[in-house]
């Protein structure tokens, strides 16, 4: 058995390539614990970061035990923080998820949430920072996993509106290069009242870092740094809500 395995951002870089190969003789499965372990003795400069990813297959991340045969879609997902774009753009059938290469028309992805029987709207812009910690950004990369990320954005607006009945979403993200001040992320939230506009948008943007596979690469005069979760371990598959 054969497996093609997609890598992205930080982790991409560190092996070389953004397919690897990897042989498995006759065997018919193998299990995301056993393909991590295999992966890190086969590229052990990249063994720190291996043992922070998670393996996602067909679109989904793979709990440990899971199997994973010759047909699956098989990706590596480093630390996610939502590189080259994956797409120009793609969005989901609906109109409101969205992924573009191209400036954010934050008035248009608002009006995507506006509807006649809600009496709040609230929209959260993410825009790139010159100066972090004394350090200047030139400016931001942002690579995805496109097919994931549309799913993974979906999934979130599916989320709000079970848990504040009523509440609409809309999600857009930026690829490619981002300059100063430039919008990477939009997110438009409504509802028929204020309480659970503020707390759906917090959901959106928490929930986005943590499961949606997008990556963000910092550029300084002097350097770059692919930038993952900030706050701790990262474990997109915890039952965190």
């Amino acid at each position: 058995m054969n497996l093609r395995i997609q890598l992205f951002a930080g982790l991409a870089e560190a092996i070389g390539s953004t397919f690897i190969n990897v042989e498995l003789g006759e065997k018919v499965s193998v299990t995301a614990a056993e393909l991590k372990s295999l992966l890190t003795e086969l590229y052990p400069q990249a063994s720190s970061q291996i043992a922070q990813a998670f393996l996602a297959v067909n679109h989904e991340y793979a709990a440990d035990e899971a199997p994973i045969t010759l047909n699956d879609e098989i990706a590596l997902i480093p630390p996610v923080s939502g590189g080259e774009p994956s797409a120009d753009s793609i969005q989901s059938a609906d109109g409101l998820y969205h992924l573009t290469s191209l400036p954010l028309n934050v008035e248009e992805i608002t009006q995507r949430v506006i509807h006649p029987d809600h009496g709040a709207s609230l929209v959260f812009v993410g825009t790139t920072r010159e100066m972090t910690a004394g350090k200047r950004t030139v400016y931001l990369e942002y690579e995805a996993y496109a097919p994931m990320a549309l799913k993974k954005l979906q999934w979130i607006g599916a989320e709000i509106g079970l848990k504040w009945p009523g509440a609409l979403c809309a999600i857009s993200h930026r690829t490619g290069k981002v300059d100063i001040a430039e919008a990477s992320v939009v997110i438009a939230v409504s509802a028929p009242h204020r309480e659970s506009c503020y707390e759906a948008s917090r959901y959106a943007i928490e929930q986005l870092k943590r499961i949606v596979p997008i990556w963000k690469k910092e550029i300084w005069d002097d350097g770059s740094e692919w930038k993952g979760a900030q706050q701790g371990p990262w474990n997109p598959i915890s039952e965190k809500n």
